[in-house]
């Protein structure tokens, strides 16, 4: 499965569509729902969402992959921001964070009984992974949540710094905001970040000097009718594959970095 930007074709795939399913979602053209199918289905197809296997899942906020992932069998930490800083950012008000597990199997894809046993919840700062992670989990994910780190760098920091948590031959798919007008103009800094194609590169070219392997890019913005389709705010959300955000017109953009089986030494940034 190759890392990509999120378009009608893809969401549309019969694949894909039958995570959307899953998730209760189907044909909805939606970006958010793109990107839980993608981190899905990219460590399903790469053999992770199996008994035996250990997750951790950063900002999870309200999102169903917690309980996806339980429901086939792995054990999951899931976390996100500290209470107090989540208020501070806004995000409680557009549910965008969890404070305890309970949220995360509203949608009942996972038994409870077996939700209860497998899944566990922390506070996680995203910029400061706590070290004690280091080499302790099989994969890990991220879904449209690195670009509120502050920064452009500090998000790609927080990728690199993601791979440390894994074992030798570990998975990391993580999706975020892509600037689609421009390769130049951006938001660089503040509360919401938009990557742009060259920030991207750098971030890949950064893991592969790393010593990590980064699944092939495919850069395909979309030409069917849909992708050129803009939600405007007040968002309509009924087709929300690309929308205007700050002045910019973004989509969603997932990534997939494989840990070599070999132990390699990465500093922490």
């Amino acid at each position: 499965m190759k890392s990509q930007l999120c378009t009608q074709e893809k969401l549309a795939s019969t694949l894909y569509q039958d995570w959307a399913t899953f998730f209760g979602t189907p044909n909805h053209m939606h970006r958010k729902i793109w990107e839980w199918v993608f981190v899905a289905e990219a460590l399903r197809s790469n053999g992770f969402l199996r008994p035996g296997r250990e997750g951790l899942g950063f900002a999870v906020g309200s999102e169903p992959l917690a309980s996806a992932f339980a429901s086939q069998g792995a054990q999951i930490l899931a976390t996100d921001l500290n209470t107090s800083s989540a208020v501070e950012k806004g995000w409680l008000i557009n549910n965008e964070h969890a404070e305890n597990k309970a949220s995360l199997n509203e949608r009942m894809l996972c038994d409870e009984a077996e939700f209860d046993r497998l899944v566990s919840f922390e506070f996680v700062d995203m910029n400061n992974i706590p070290p004690e992670f280091d080499g302790r989990f099989d994969f890990n994910w991220s879904s449209c949540a690195f670009e509120y780190l502050g920064s452009i760098q500090h998000g790609i920091d927080f990728v690199r710094n993601s791979m440390k948590v894994l074992k030798p031959g570990g998975i990391s798919v993580h999706t975020t905001e892509f600037n689609v007008c421009s390769d130049d103009e951006t938001i660089e800094e503040g509360p919401t970040v938009i990557f742009r194609k060259k920030d991207i590169q750098r971030m890949i070219d950064q893991l592969t000097d790393d010593g990590y392997k980064v699944a092939e890019m495919d850069w395909n913005m979309g030409t069917s009718p849909l992708d050129y389709h803009v939600d405007l705010p007040p968002y309509k959300q009924e087709v929300h594959l690309k929308l205007q955000l700050q002045g910019y017109t973004t989509t969603s953009i997932g990534v997939i970095i494989h840990k070599p089986h070999q132990p390699i030494t990465v500093p922490r940034r």
